[in-house]
């Protein structure tokens, strides 16, 4: 059985880890909000349709993540390397088939879903940049995967911190056209991000070869491609890639359904969105800490203490994240000020700041919860109960923003009900479902 100090030793450098890289997303954001609200809408636009490509090789990611830790758990150390091996070919030659969609078909998708020709415009100049950065953000996936799934989570900081340097300096730079460079706006901030993925990726690579003992791992002989390793992954992953995609999708469907209500409301809602991804960073640290910690600890035996270690997780979430949403709910426009000085701008957002404040207590019990029947193996349940929510979810969404054409706060609250309705789908399996004797 865990302790809370060895959670806590898995869970703070993800944590660490995820707030670095978000800077990408804060930066950005509140580079852009300088920059105007076209710039900010097409932004939010243009990096959901990143994200929402991106979470397939996560997903992929995640399922490799559950085989490296369960292989850890039993001690199988040898059969670590070749998942990490193998799933490094499939997700580069996924992120060539990516680039090559985005590239090609990128702007009719945009054209169904944004309707204001200024920020259609701006979102492919983004897109057609920032979606080299797939060549990178999906092998950084696969080192992330690896570096949880053996529990040595402290390089995921290290790392994260210097993507996010790097980018804070280049969207300075390219954005607002400082130390030499041209002033690009929007198309600088997606070259800045594309650079500071590929120096994630140089970082892992040197890490690893210096500091990991590759024959333990198995990870001294390159393989061919091996076809039945690649299904077996694929057998745990495909229902998180599908789960992954869903569930971004959804968010998608989110900002189409605000961009037509207005500009405004769309910039409300990016900005406000940028806080919630901030927000979910200790949610996210402890919920990948509890999927690689329950199937490490299914591996090596402790079935008896899987309930107690996710009560022990939830805990230590929930606790955490009502004082970071209480301090959000007392300063919000001081929160606000750091994506835009826009005042009218920051008054309008004050609300939805409250509502993501109350979601997000919700999620750092359902995400802990959820992430722990992906790991337990049974990804396919995961699928069921994220795909049924996520129904609930899309209906909700569109007839409060559609229909009513409700403020954006109230568009928000949707947040709501998908962390309660997945809290409690999580919850029933948990209790009901056959989960102990999972093989993977």
């Amino acid at each position: 059985m865990y302790t809370n100090k060895q959670i806590w030793n898995v869970s703070y450098p993800i944590l660490l880890s995820l707030l670095a890289q978000n800077i990408i997303n804060v930066t950005d954001t509140a580079f852009l909000g300088r920059v105007g609200e076209v710039a900010l809408g097409a932004a939010a636009m243009g990096g959901l349709f990143y994200i929402c490509i991106f979470t397939v090789a996560f997903g992929f990611s995640i399922g490799s993540q559950i085989i490296i830790a369960r292989r850890n758990g039993e001690g199988q150390y040898q059969q670590v390397g070749p998942v990490m091996i193998q799933g490094c070919i499939f997700l580069l030659a996924l992120a060539f088939f990516a680039v090559g969609l985005a590239r090609y078909w990128g702007g009719d998708i945009m054209r169904v879903i944004v309707s204001s020709e200024a920020i259609y415009e701006a979102t492919m100049e983004f897109i057609n940049w920032r979606v080299f950065g797939f060549f990178f953000s999906f092998m950084g996936a696969m080192f992330r995967a690896f570096y949880i799934g053996i529990t040595r989570t402290k390089v995921l900081t290290i790392n994260a911190i210097v993507m996010a340097l790097i980018n804070v300096a280049l969207d300075y730079a390219m954005i607002f056209g400082k130390w030499g460079f041209p002033e690009m706006g929007i198309k600088g901030a997606a070259i800045a991000s594309v650079i500071a993925e590929a120096s994630s990726i140089l970082f892992y690579l040197s890490y690893t070869y210096i500091t990991v003992n590759l024959k333990t791992y198995n990870l001294n002989r390159f393989r061919s491609f091996d076809v039945k390793l690649l299904l077996r992954v694929l057998s745990i992953s495909c229902f998180t890639m599908l789960q992954y995609f869903l569930s971004m999708g959804t968010f998608f469907v989110f900002f189409m359904v605000v961009e037509r209500i207005g500009q405004r409301e769309l910039a409300i809602a990016n900005i406000v969105r940028s806080i919630y991804i901030v927000m979910f960073i200790p949610v996210n640290a402890l919920s990948a800490a509890a999927n690689s910690l329950v199937s490490n600890t299914i591996g090596s035996g402790g079935i008896k203490n899987v309930i107690p270690l996710v009560v022990k997780i939830v805990r230590f979430s929930f606790l955490l994240m009502v004082g970071l949403a209480s301090v959000i709910a007392i300063f919000p426009k001081a929160i606000l000020s750091i994506y835009t000085n826009d005042l009218g701008l920051i008054e309008a957002s004050v609300s939805s700041v409250y509502v993501i404040c109350v979601a997000m207590v919700i999620a750092s019990a359902a995400n802990v919860v959820f992430n722990s029947v992906s790991g337990t193996g049974n990804t396919r349940s995961a699928l069921l109960l994220e795909s049924i929510t996520l129904v609930f979810y899309v209906a909700y969404m569109l007839f409060v923003g559609s229909v009513l054409k409700a403020p954006v706060e109230v568009c928000f609250t949707t947040e709501i009900i998908y962390y309660l309705l997945l809290l409690v789908a999580s919850y029933i399996y948990f209790k009901k479902a056959k989960w102990q004797d999972k093989r993977i």
